[in-house]
C-alpha cells in the first residue's frame, strides 16, 4: 500500500504483485462516508415509492426505502425517544425491552411521519445527482466482528470453509455476546482467540453506547458516529499476513496508521515506512505512470489486445478487442479463448481499480465452443473471487455478452488521463517551443522583483528540466548568477511537454 497525502486529498494505491489493484481517493473535505451514523429528520414521505426523504445535512435529501428500515426499526425508534428524554449520560441495552419486528410488507406511512427524528446510517454515498442512500438497520464494523444493535442473531461468514471452525466461532460469540445485540463474524476472525474477540466486542458496544450520550445534546441533522477514515477502513478490511509494505508520505497519518496496526496486528508495525524522498511518492513507486495507462478509455492487455471501457449513469460497457494479435500456430477459437481469458483477468482488476458498480456488460470475442464459454465463465468467477464488493456474474449469452452486477456504494473512481495542453488550452496552436526558456526567465525576472524569497523551485517535464540543467554553464546556473538567487529544477512525469510551474521553497505553488 502506498499513501500519498497532499493538501486536497489522500490517495491510497494498493499494489498486488507490483500491479496496481485499487486506487482510493479521499477528499479532505468529504462529508459523507459509507457507515456513518446520523440523527436525521424526515422531510417528505412518498407513499407511492414506500420511501421517505431524510435531511442528514446534504444539499439533496437522502433516500430511505421501507425495506432498508430493518426489522428492528420500532426498537430503534423507541431507543431514540428514550435517549432524547432520559437524563442518563449513556444508555445500555441490557435492560432495554425490544419491540416486535415491523411487517416486511408494511407501508412507510404506518411507521414514520413527516418531521420525525430518526437514526440512519449511510448505505451509499451521494452519486452523480442523487443524495445519499440510507438504512436504519444499524451495523458497526470492527476488524473481526460486525455489531448489530437490537438484533439477537449470530452469523458467521460463508467464506470460512471449516464447519468445525464456524461452530466454534458461533459458540464462542454466543458465550460473550451481550443481550439485545446481533453479531456477524467476519472471515478474518478465523482462528482468533476468545480474548481478542471479547475485547473487540466490548469496544463496539461502547461505540454504540456513546451514541446514546450524544443524542440529547444535538439536534438533527448531526453526525452521531463516524466511520473510520478511508485509510484505516481499507486497512481494517483487507490487511492480512500477505501485506509486506505500507508507505506513507505524511507523518501525522504515519503515526495514525502505526497506532492502528499496533491495535489490530501487534508486531507488524515494521512493514510501515515513512517516505521523505524528494521525488513525489507516486512517481518514486511508478504509480503515476500506471494510473495514466490504466484509467483511459482504452486499456492495453498484452500482445496488441486491448479493452474499450465506456460508462453511463447506471451501465458500464466493456469491449474486448484482439487488435493485431494473431498466433499462427493456433486456430481462431484458441486465440479467442486466450485473449478473452487475459481480458477477463484485466476486467476483474479494472472493476476494483475504478470501483465500477451497477450493471457491467462485457462484449467478449466470439467463441463457438460451449466448452470454451464455460471455461471463460469459470475463469471470470475465479478472478473475481477476491472481490470484496458484492457481485453476481451471469454466463455468456449466445451473443457472447457477459453481464455482471457489482455493488455500488460510492462514485466510481475517475481519473482524467487525457490532458488539455496547458500552452494552447486545447486550441491546437502554441507559441514556438523555442521561446519556452525565454518565457520561464521572464516569469522569474518578474517574480524576483516582487518577492523576497531566496529560493525558487521550477517543476517541469523531464525533457525541459534536463535541458535547463545540462552543460556548463547550464541555463539554471546562468539564472542563478544573474538574479543572485538559488534556483532548483525538479522534473515531473505527470506534466505535459511544455508545462511548468514555479514554487516557493516550502513547496507552495506561486500563481502567476
Amino acid at each position: 500500500m502506498v499513501i500519498d497525502v497532499n493538501s486536497n486529498e489522500v490517495v491510497i494505491a494498493l499494489l498486488e504483485n507490483k500491479e496496481l489493484a485499487e486506487l482510493n481517493r479521499e477528499k479532505n473535505n468529504t462529508k459523507f462516508s459509507v457507515g456513518d451514523i446520523y440523527l436525521g429528520r424526515v422531510k417528505k414521505i412518498m407513499p407511492g415509492l414506500n420511501a421517505a426523504f431524510v435531511n442528514v445535512g446534504y444539499e439533496k435529501d437522502a433516500f430511505l426505502h421501507y425495506l432498508d428500515m430493518g426489522p428492528q426499526f420500532a426498537s430503534l425508534a423507541k431507543f431514540l425517544r428514550i435517549c432524547q428524554h432520559d437524563k442518563k449520560d449513556t444508555m445500555s441495552l441490557n435492560d432495554f425491552k425490544l419491540e416486535h419486528d415491523i411487517n416486511k410488507n408494511g407501508k412507510i406511512t404506518d411507521i414514520i411521519k413527516q418531521g420525525q427524528d430518526i437514526i440512519v446510517q449511510i448505505a451509499k454515498e451521494p452519486i452523480s445527482t442523487k443524495g445519499p442512500r440510507l438504512s436504519s438497520e444499524i451495523s458497526i464494523a470492527g476488524r473481526n466482528l460486525v455489531l448489530i444493535p437490537f438484533a439477537d442473531k449470530i452469523s458467521v461468514s460463508q467464506k470460512i470453509q471449516s464447519e468445525e471452525e464456524r461452530s466454534r466461532l458461533k459458540r464462542l460469540i454466543q458465550s460473550i455476546k451481550p443481550v439485545n445485540y446481533g453479531v456477524i463474524v467476519r472471515t478474518v476472525a478465523e482462528g482468533k482467540k476468545v480474548a481478542d474477540l471479547d475485547s473487540e466486542l466490548r469496544e463496539l458496544c461502547e461505540k454504540w453506547e456513546s451514541v446514546s450520550g450524544k443524542i440529547k445534546s444535538i439536534s438533527p441533522p448531526s453526525l452521531l458516529l463516524g466511520e473510520l477514515n478511508r485509510t484505516s477502513a481499507i486497512l481494517r478490511d483487507i490487511m492480512n499476513a500477505s501485506f509486506n509494505s505500507i508507505t506513507v508520505n505524511d507523518e501525522a497519518i504515519y503515526n495514525e496508521i502505526k497506532n492502528y496496526i499496533l491495535e489490530i496486528a501487534p508486531g507488524r508495525e515494521k512493514i510501515l515506512k515513512l517516505y521523505s524522498g524528494a521525488v513525489p511518492i507516486f512517481e518514486n513507486f511508478g504509480i503515476e505512470k500506471k494510473i495514466k495507462s490504466l484509467f483511459g478509455k482504452t486499456v492495453p492487455i498484452k500482445n496488441g489486445a486491448y479493452l474499450i471501457i465506456e460508462s453511463t449513469e447506471a451501465l458500464h460497457v466493456i469491449d474486448v478487442n484482439s487488435g493485431n494479435r494473431t498466433d499462427s500456430e493456433k486456430d481462431q477459437e484458441a486465440n479467442a479463448l486466450e485473449v478473452n481469458t487475459a481480458a477477463a483477468k484485466e476486467i476483474a482488476r479494472q472493476l476494483r481499480l475504478r470501483d465500477l458498480g451497477g450493471i457491467i456488460v462485457i462484449d467478449f470475442i466470439d467463441m463457438h465452443s460451449n466448452e470454451n464459454k464455460q471455461i471463460l465463465y469459470d475463469k471470470m468467477k475465479e478472478f473475481m473471487s477476491t472481490e470484496r464488493a458484492k457481485h453476481h456474474i451471469l454466463p455468456l449469452t449466445k451473443f457472447g455478452l457477459m453481464q455482471i452486477t457489482r455493488q455500488r456504494v460510492r462514485p466510481a473512481t475517475n481519473v482524467k488521463t487525457i490532458e488539455t495542453c496547458p500552452t494552447c488550452n486545447g486550441s491546437g496552436e502554441i507559441t514556438p517551443s523555442v521561446l519556452l526558456i525565454d518565457q520561464i526567465e521572464s516569469n522569474l525576472s518578474y517574480l524576483f522583483s516582487k518577492i523576497t524569497d531566496t529560493t525558487i523551485i521550477i517543476k517541469a517535464h523531464p525533457f525541459v528540466a534536463a535541458f535547463i540543467k545540462k552543460g556548463f554553464p547550464s541555463q539554471r546556473l546562468k539564472w542563478r548568477w544573474k538574479y543572485k538567487k538559488i534556483i532548483k529544477v525538479k522534473s515531473s512525469i505527470s506534466y505535459s511537454f511544455l508545462e511548468y510551474h514555479l514554487f516557493h521553497s516550502n513547496g507552495e505553488e506561486i500563481l502567476l
